[in-house]
């Protein structure tokens, strides 16, 4: 039996009070423990969040300030098309439509010179995919296509027909790249846009549910200190007043305390009675000025601690 209940049973509390108090105690505990994560898991949200979501208001104010994009994202989809297309169907193009036939042509150091092979059919299959692995964005798919020349000219010499096609198409190619650039950037900074909105719509609603979670808390809070109070109001309520003679033997048990039990007992009057000075150097205990519960935890202390003056 614990100690607070042992104790106890010696006063008008029954079997069945005692059962009820465990029962309470337990209930109550497993609350403030669940409190407890509770109460963790929102301070580590709104400290890892906090700084994110200020961000993510600072860049969307300041990519609406920005100019929107006359056509939107598909305007950028068809440039891309359209431009792939002129570059596919232009005449000198057809030695690029398709994987270089290494083993074919007999190009035995072509991978030792070429690092990262690139074809037409290559890109078209990278925009078309639909799983993921196809371009983030424009400027990769540009980037492929300026590597699929760049090969040609690197593997072959300057004098050669595939060098000079490659040569010509890509000169041809950043001219068209540089006037499609400033519609490129439009819609990349309308796309950062949306995604800045959308990050702060997410953080928004997550923070109205930890808010709401931390109503719960505090309403539940409220719930655990309401029966605390009266748990502890029906204990007083049962618990017996001390006799004299038993008070005498608790005031003369003080001296046989360790300093550490001492100071232990102190803050439990200070506990009950806030204008108790416990840690002043001199102090005066008064017994008959303590409440019955007050001299009854103290009581209740003392015995234990010196039956184990480790408790």
């Amino acid at each position: 039996m614990d100690p607070i209940f042992r104790d106890a049973a010696s006063s008008h509390i029954t079997e069945d009070d005692l059962n009820r108090f465990r029962y309470s105690v337990y209930g109550i505990s497993n609350q403030v423990q669940q409190l407890e994560k509770q109460v963790a898991e929102v301070e580590q949200f709104y400290h890892s969040t906090s700084v994110q979501v200020n961000n993510a208001k600072g860049r969307e104010r300041h990519l609406a300030s920005t100019k929107k994009p006359p056509h939107g994202s598909s305007s950028g989809e068809a440039n891309r098309s359209n431009t792939m297309h002129e570059m596919t169907q232009h005449k000198w193009a057809w030695p690029f439509k398709e994987p270089v036939d290494v083993e074919g042509l007999g190009l035995h150091d072509y991978y030792e010179i070429i690092k990262k092979p690139m074809d037409f059919s290559t890109i078209k299959r990278k925009m078309d995919a639909k799983d993921g692995s196809g371009y983030k964005n424009v400027r990769e798919m540009y980037s492929d296509v300026r590597l699929v020349f760049k090969n040609a000219m690197k593997y072959n010499d300057e004098k050669n027909d595939v060098h000079i096609m490659a040569k010509t198409l890509l000169e041809k190619f950043e001219k068209k790249w540089l006037q499609l650039l400033p519609k490129v950037a439009q819609a990349e900074n309308e796309q950062l846009k949306e995604e800045a909105h959308m990050q702060l719509e997410s953080q928004l609603a997550q923070e109205a549910t930890y808010a709401n979670m931390a109503r719960n808390i505090s309403d539940t809070l409220s719930e655990v200190d309401f029966n605390l109070t009266n748990l502890k109001a029906l204990v007083v309520q049962k618990c017996r007043k001390l006799s004299t003679s038993e008070r005498l033997k608790l005031a003369n048990s003080f001296p046989k305390l360790s300093s550490e039990n001492l100071t232990r007992a102190l803050r439990i009057i200070h506990e009950d009675d806030p204008n108790f000075k416990h840690n002043a150097k001199d102090v005066h205990l008064d017994l008959d000025s303590q409440s019955d519960y007050t001299v009854w935890r103290l009581n209740l202390f003392v015995k234990n601690a010196l039956v184990d003056p480790n408790n």
